[in-house]
């Protein structure tokens, strides 16, 4: 999900919200969160996507969480061919009305998943999931499994998450668990035998606040390449 930048971002339920049984909460919640403005994020590519994937060779993505489709696109732009899957219909919809604006509409599909309860088919040689955190109950780690599952033979599983609250939240929910990167990887729980990881790791970056204020906030990222063990990877 790329992300925000007014407002208070969510990070990962402490067992509050709905749970994945309450069909349609997740769609719900998020079809008013986009609603309620003419755009919730920024339209930039995630700073860790450009990092980490400015040079794969373009092949085959899957965009979870896609949110209004900045990262699909750019990696569209790029040469991927991109599967970009969100909850929200209004999001897929603006996602798509960028990507015809930027003449990149031939090289994403839009798909709408609940990813608690639906997942795209098909491999992929870069599986991206940026900011996957929800007020509506999430299964985080299930979710993380079943997207390291559709990652190709060579392939790359990137996965970037909030570790703290923004800097201009001055009240946050002592509830939320923010994971680490150590907690990624142990709820992928991948065998050393066929993945390697090369990047996992926490910083800081820079930001805008929702009144325009320069601010910061800490995130993570683990980056993890699908050993080709029939090229003797």
């Amino acid at each position: 999900m790329t992300e925000e930048i007014t407002g208070k971002a969510a990070g990962s339920s402490g067992g509050t919200g709905p749970t994945p049984s309450d069909e349609g909460a997740a769609e719900e919640f998020w079809e008013a969160r986009y609603r309620a403005g003419e755009r919730l994020f920024s339209g930039e590519p995630n700073v860790a996507l450009r990092t980490e994937a400015a040079d794969l060779p373009p092949g085959r993505a899957l965009d979870l969480g896609c949110g209004e489709g900045a990262d699909a696109i750019w990696l569209a732009q790029r040469g991927w061919r991109v599967t970009a899957v969100d909850v929200s219909p209004t999001a897929l919809l603006r996602g798509a009305r960028h990507a015809r604006a930027v003449g990149v509409d031939d090289r994403v599909a839009w798909h709408r998943h609940d990813l608690a309860r639906s997942f795209p088919t098909g491999t992929f040689d870069l599986v991206s999931a940026h900011f996957l955190h929800s007020p509506v109950e999430l299964p985080r780690g299930q979710i993380l499994r079943t997207a390291a599952a559709a990652v190709a033979p060579g392939g790359t599983l990137l996965v970037v998450g909030h570790a703290g609250w923004p800097s201009w939240e001055t009240a946050p929910d002592p509830h939320v668990v923010f994971p680490t990167p150590d907690d990624v990887l142990a709820d992928l729980a991948l065998p050393p035998q066929e993945w390697e990881v090369r990047v996992a790791t926490t910083y800081d970056r820079q930001l805008t606040g929702p009144d325009g204020q320069p601010a910061s906030r800490r995130d993570n990222t683990v980056r993890v390449w699908r050993r080709d063990t029939s090229a003797g990877g």
